[in-house]
């Protein structure tokens, strides 16, 4: 059992409270097929970071605008297909809502609605990727975050499931960072998880049991 002692927990949303690999999937090979572009390399390149990054990275700039749009458009579309990671609602409904915080690499469109197709509550700070000048790895959602919850970030605990992520809360100097899931597993995290059941909140401590 690990004890982390914090005023705050910032959590990533995709992979960490919504389970929305299979949407993601389908929303970028989509996208991909579109543009004759290889679907696993795509793929292999969206998880934690917006968007917009992936997309500069893809696409000549004269189409970006109209590149991004469309995915926007399709990640929409398959938004309602996700579900909430094991133990995400008992987590959150456990932590006081001026305590918790969500920063995804996504559009706080895109966040709230997969949050509201798995049945999760909508944070009262939500930082998106249009609420920063920098995604992941850069540390500015983090910090922002943590600005917006009133709580300096070294007493904050992120959790996350992707390198970039895990890279860009340490770089904010969070107290510690939760890893989740298997991508996690490499990105250096305190401690990493399989999903959020073995985390509990108690009167400013989250405990952790177990590791995967």
């Amino acid at each position: 059992m690990k004890v982390l002692s914090c005023r705050g927990v910032l959590f990533d949303c995709d992979g960490v409270l919504v389970d929305s690999d299979e949407s993601v999937a389908s929303a970028w090979g989509r996208w991909a097929r579109r543009l004759g572009l290889d679907v696993e390399m795509v793929q292999g390149l969206v998880h934690g970071r917006r968007s917009a990054d992936t997309v500069a990275m893809l696409v000549p700039r004269e189409r970006q605008a109209e590149e991004l749009a469309r995915i926007n458009r399709y990640e929409i579309e398959d938004a309602g297909s996700v579900r909430a990671i094991g133990g995400a609602l008992a987590l959150l409904q456990s932590i006081p809502a001026p305590q918790w915080a969500v920063v995804t690499s996504g559009r706080a469109e895109l966040a709230l609605a997969r949050l509201r197709a798995a049945g999760l509550p909508r944070p009262a700070v939500l930082v998106g990727a249009e609420d920063v000048s920098r995604g992941k790895p850069d540390p500015e959602g983090y910090r922002l975050a943590a600005e917006s919850l009133g709580v300096p970030p070294a007493e904050a605990v992120v959790l996350e499931d992707a390198a970039v992520g895990v890279h860009a809360a340490r770089a904010a100097g969070v107290g510690a960072v939760v890893g989740v899931g298997e991508r996690a597993a490499a990105g250096g995290a305190d401690v990493v998880v399989a999903d959020l059941r073995p985390l509990r909140w108690e009167d400013g401590h989250l405990w952790v049991r177990g590791t995967v």
